[in-house]
């Protein structure tokens, strides 16, 4: 059985094992270095411990299997993880649209996020649920000693039946 949940301050230990692990994962294609491992460590347990209460979670059986972050509680989807052992269950499904439904009830018309453009994954999964990449830029990762394309996701929140003019007969 799949449920969401807010998370909850003890739920920290268990956020940054699984960000870690969905992270290595979408590094796969990129590359990483020894201190990005730490550093990447680093942030996931500073954030988890700090910003648990702007994390939603989605659990199956009771178990932390995946997380998604609005930091800033406004359009933009500062993190989104899923277990690597769980993804084609229909957790990330679950989870995207507990945190669409919430942002929808907080006035967002509109969903914002990114990745980086090698993370074919990610990328597939978001365009199924309808978001289109709207940029792409490429910053130089001193750790890697090279280039990293990342693209911006934006999908409408709006109702499609909202759409169009005047009252409908």
């Amino acid at each position: 059985m799949v449920t969401i949940r807010k998370a909850r301050e003890d739920d920290a230990e268990l956020l940054t094992e699984i960000g870690m692990r969905a992270w290595r994962k979408a590094m796969a294609s990129v590359g990483e270095a020894a201190e990005m491992v730490a550093n990447a460590r680093d942030a996931f347990a500073h954030f988890t411990r700090e910003g648990w209460v702007t994390i939603t979670l989605v659990e199956k059986s009771g178990v932390p299997v995946g997380w998604a972050a609005r930091e800033d509680m406004d359009e933009n989807i500062t993190d989104f993880w899923v277990d690597p052992e769980f993804e084609g269950q229909g957790i990330g499904t679950a989870l995207l649209a507990a945190v669409e439904i919430e942002m929808k009830a907080q006035g967002c018309t509109l969903a914002r996020l990114q990745t980086h453009a090698m993370n074919s994954d990610a990328l597939t999964f978001f365009e199924k649920k309808g978001y289109s990449v709207n940029w792409l830029t490429v910053t130089y990762n001193p750790k890697l000693d090279r280039d990293v394309q990342s693209v911006g996701l934006s999908k409408s929140l709006s109702d499609a039946s909202a759409t169009g003019y005047g009252q409908e007969f």
